[in-house]
């Protein structure tokens, strides 16, 4: 192993360089003949045993009944089916995966039992030899099931009954492996066993719903004597938007107002678009109101013609005292002046625009084909740490992994420190500018209860315009958490990964297009809009996803799409402040470099750049050609120090390490706060002193800035003539004087040596901060 980490972080905070034995890096020659496509894992072995149905089989109550089921016992593990009440001819279609290395047997016993108020009752068996069992490796087809005859305790046939079985030798690539009962969940009920079980998920297509709410015309309000102060409301789901109300107050209002929502297929909600009078402080009467079915609303595609406003005839609200009354009904005319329309040009964001893992329109008609694959092999967790603890279990660790619309959810493995997934998964990629997300959580659902949620043991995020194409990534990646008590290191990921690029002049291409659709662009959506919009419809595909079957909870999604990024933290401020820091350390060395150029600190390079210098200017054309040249050589020599290792969660640039409790306290505090008084007082004092500070760097900025527009404004009216004087003077020496001979001196006056140097500033620098600004004007 090699261990990889950036400078100043912490060594258990690194990612770790691996070699796992891996089908895909050991060629021909060192792999295993029999292995399949499913390369970047880990072979597993496992005994699989499926019990399809029974026939005629014998009636063991006095009854005259039978509740069937089947015992399927290898050593020590013992998998149960379902029992079925008063059938002879059951069907369980369940499978069965044994661990080949920890099977302690070479006896397969397989039994059918009658389910009995006091002892079970034996009905017959099956037995196999382990050795005997047959190896399937696919893409082979499945393993046809046959008919077995019973036989009693002393291992001789009965007079009736059949088990159809089918019993191989497999791998976690069989397509039986997902939903089979594994052997390390023996102990788990039938109904806490399918929260243990691996699936793909994929999140529901998402558009974008654009109201145009134009005017209203007849409204009957309740009271006739005063003039209406209507608004119009407009839910769907649970999305509500209010119009402004409207600035005509009669009964043929306008309000020219666009609201935009969040619509996911199938379209079998309704828009309720209610237009409402306001009687008074927090009083709303409704009006009229509207149903309109989301399938009935036009799509756009792109920029195309926007759909004609439409008159919807608005329905009066139903009223106990004038149920019934036909002639109310039919004098109620009102009308509304309605523009909807589904905008399937956009990509519907759905978590943050920097992390985003996919790019597409909604429409299947704008998107392009795809230009690789991405194969993942999630591997193994090491070091876990004992999340149940006080219930003395140590973890139940599942991985879920997220990039583009396609979820994966691992097999959850049972009170272990050190789990062994080794299970891989594909993704088609649009693309290469994209982020796949993968997350380790405690699985707390495995005890049948449902008032918990379960716990977050970190993730790892990898940009893939990071990873080398056709290259197999091996790393061990640090669980890190940010919690209100500090970071916290859970464990390790092992992952492998490899990027194959399919179309490599698509991918090229990729680099000189937008990154979101030209939607996005033609008619943009302003910030404040999309932050709600994305808030909307993270809240869509968790209540998708929460409805599949084993569910993806909501606190998994949440922390998967990072649904409270955008919330206030001095902590990520003071990282991003840091970021900014660093880029302008570049320029600061620069600058530093031309200063010691400029006062001689290493003659010989001096002199090198005074001849540079005049050459560049007795033949101006090579100005170009060398700065790209200067350019193609940088990058040439730091292809040398190109990064090895994929980017993962960086605990020093996060300014996570030495962060004071009470700021992670701040951070993880509920929106509104439930703190104390006392402690909120002493937040709003260091936030106040923060904003000062940034308040005098914002207003020190701004008066620079004013001072530069106050040259020609005549606010001084000496520095502006002094200015334009000495403009006249320049223009007219530059006219006369060859450009080469300005040049030269100009450069020769900022590279003269010290000794011709004054410790004062500069005459242009005296006569700029000399200049006005506004903030005198400042109250």
């Amino acid at each position: 192993m090699m261990q990889m980490q950036f400078p100043g972080q912490k060594p258990e905070y690194g990612v770790v360089e691996t070699r796992p034995p891996l089908a895909a890096r050991m060629g021909y020659w060192g792999r295993d003949k029999t292995a399949s496509t499913y390369d970047l894992v880990e072979q597993m072995n496992f005994l699989y045993v499926s019990v399809v149905k029974a026939k005629d089989l014998p009636v063991m109550d006095i009854t005259g009944s039978l509740d069937p089921y089947v015992e399927v016992k290898v050593g020590n593990y013992k998998g149960v089916t379902k029992h079925l009440e008063k059938n002879q001819y059951p069907v369980w279609n369940s499978t069965f995966a044994f661990s080949k290395e920890r099977l302690q047997s070479n006896l397969i016993e397989i039994s059918v039992k009658d389910k009995d108020f006091g002892k079970d009752d034996f009905v017959g068996k099956v037995l196999f030899d382990l050795a005997e069992v047959p190896q399937r490796v696919p893409p082979d087809s499945p393993l046809a099931p046959q008919w077995y005859k019973l036989v009693d305790k002393k291992g001789e046939k009965i007079n009736q009954g059949e088990v159809m079985l089918a019993v191989w030798m497999g791998t976690q690539a069989d397509e039986a492996f997902s939903e089979a009962w594994h052997s390390d969940a023996h102990s788990l009920s039938q109904h806490s066993l399918a929260n243990t079980r691996s699936k793909v998920y994929f999140s529901p297509k998402l558009y974008y719903l654009r109201a145009h709410i134009m005017l209203a015309q007849d409204l009957v309000p309740s009271d006739k004597g005063r003039q209406p102060d209507t608004f119009v409301k407009v839910q769907l789901g649970h999305q509500i938007r209010v119009t402004r109300p409207s600035p005509m107050k009669h009964v043929n209002p306008e309000w020219n107002e666009e609201l935009m929502f969040v619509a996911s297929e199938p379209f079998d909600e309704y828009i309720i678009i209610s237009v409402e009078d306001r009687i008074g402080p927090g009083k709303d009467e409704v009006i009229g109101r509207i149903f309109i079915p989301v399938r009935e609303v036009p799509q756009r595609v792109e920029t195309s013609k926007l759909p004609d406003a439409r008159w919807f005839a608005l329905q009066k609200p139903s009223m106990a005292e004038e149920e019934g009354d036909k002639k109310k009904e039919v004098k109620f005319a009102s009308r509304i002046l309605l523009r909807l329309c589904i905008d399937s040009g956009y990509h519907v964001l759905d978590e943050s625009t920097h992390f985003s893992s996919d790019l597409q329109p909604s429409s299947k008609h704008l998107r392009k084909p795809s230009i690789g694959l991405l194969e993942v092999g999630i591997l193994s967790a090491r070091n876990l740490l004992p999340m149940k603890g006080r219930e003395g279990r140590m973890t139940d660790a599942y991985c879920v992994a997220k990039y583009g619309n396609k979820w994966v959810r691992t097999r959850t493995l049972l009170d272990t420190l050190h789990p062994r997934w080794n299970e891989q998964y594909t993704w088609e990629v649009h693309d290469p500018c994209t982020v796949i997300t993968i997350g380790v959580f405690d699985n707390c659902h495995i005890n049948g209860k449902d008032d918990v949620k379960d716990q977050r043991i970190g993730k790892v995020r990898i940009r893939l315009s990071t990873l080398e194409t056709d290259r197999i990534y091996t790393h061990s990646y640090p669980l890190l958490v940010l919690s209100p008590s500090g970071l916290k290191k859970h464990g390790e990921l092992h992952l492998a990964i490899r990027f194959t690029c399919t179309a490599w002049v698509n991918m090229v291409a990729q680099y000189s297009k937008p990154l979101l659709p030209k939607m996005h662009y033609v008619q943009p959506i302003s910030v404040r809009h999309i932050d709600w919009l994305r808030h909307q419809a993270m809240q869509i595909v968790s209540a998708k996803l929460i409805r599949s079957e084993p569910p993806l909870r909501k606190e998994i999604v949440e922390y998967m799409l990072d649904v409270d990024y955008h919330m206030w933290s001095l902590r990520r401020s003071k990282a991003n402040f840091h970021r900014i820091m660093s880029l302008l350390s570049g320029i600061s060395y620069v600058a530093r470099w031309f200063g010691g150029i400029c006062y001689w600190k290493n003659p010989l390079t001096t002199i090198l750049v005074h001849v540079l210098f005049l050459i560049l200017v007795c033949y101006p054309e090579l100005i170009l050609p060398t700065i790209f040249l200067y350019l193609f050589v940088i990058g040439l020599w730091n292809y040398r120090l190109r990064p090895r290792i994929p980017p993962h969660m960086d605990a020093r640039l996060s300014q996570a390490e030495n962060t004071h409790p009470d700021e992670l306290d701040e951070e993880f505090d509920s929106f509104p706060t439930s703190r104390p008084s006392d402690i909120i007082r002493m937040r709003y004092d260091r936030l106040k002193s923060v904003a000062g500070r940034v308040q005098t760097v914002i207003g020190d900025l701004a008066t620079q800035g004013e001072r530069a527009l106050s040259i020609l404004s005549w606010r001084d009216p000496r520095a502006t003539a002094i200015f334009i004087i000495f403009s006249l003077i320049w223009a007219v020496f530059l006219y006369v004087t060859p450009f080469q001979v300005v040049a030269v001196l100009i450069g020769l006056y900022v590279l003269r040596h010290p000794r011709f140097r004054s410790k004062m500033p500069s005459v242009p620098v005296n006569f700029f901060k000399r200049l006005p600004a506004r903030s005198d004007s400042l109250l």
